[in-house]
């Protein structure tokens, strides 16, 4: 059996695998920063700022939606890139990105609303509630 190594993985699949951190946080008290492939769409840029009275239910519950979506592709691509060749490991990367926007995007958030209401759930106690309670 060939070791697993894990290849860098884009900002925005660094920003998903933050939001499998909040929604952890459901079920257990308590991203690494990685460099972004050209094909990464880019997350919320330095300075964005969302007050935690500025999110509305509305996108409070799109974002869970995003989060249950954005978990079930990264692990579906999780156990494809730990079985695929290297050649196909970039392609892989890819579609995941691609699949994970769409699973945002759908929800009628942005790639930058998405990122930018989770970091504001890691740091304000409230939106994080808010947000648990959507994802239980």
């Amino acid at each position: 059996m060939r070791p697993i190594t894990m290849r860098p993985i884009t900002r925005f699949a660094a920003t998903c695998s933050t939001s499998l951190a909040v929604a952890c946080l459901v079920f257990t008290p308590a991203a690494n920063a990685q460099h972004q492939s050209p094909a990464a769409p880019s997350p919320a840029p330095l300075g964005t700022t969302l007050a935690p009275a500025d999110i509305s239910d509305k996108k409070l519950d799109a974002t869970a939606v995003a989060v249950r979506k954005v978990s079930a592709i990264k692990g579906a691509f999780d156990q494809k890139l730990a079985h695929a060749p290297a050649a196909e490991q970039d392609r892989l990367i890819g579609e995941a990105n691609d699949a994970m926007t769409n699973a945002v995007t759908e929800e009628g958030l942005s790639v930058e609303e998405y990122t930018t209401i989770l970091e504001v759930a890691e740091s304000d106690l409230l939106v994080r509630a808010k947000l648990m309670e959507r994802l239980k």
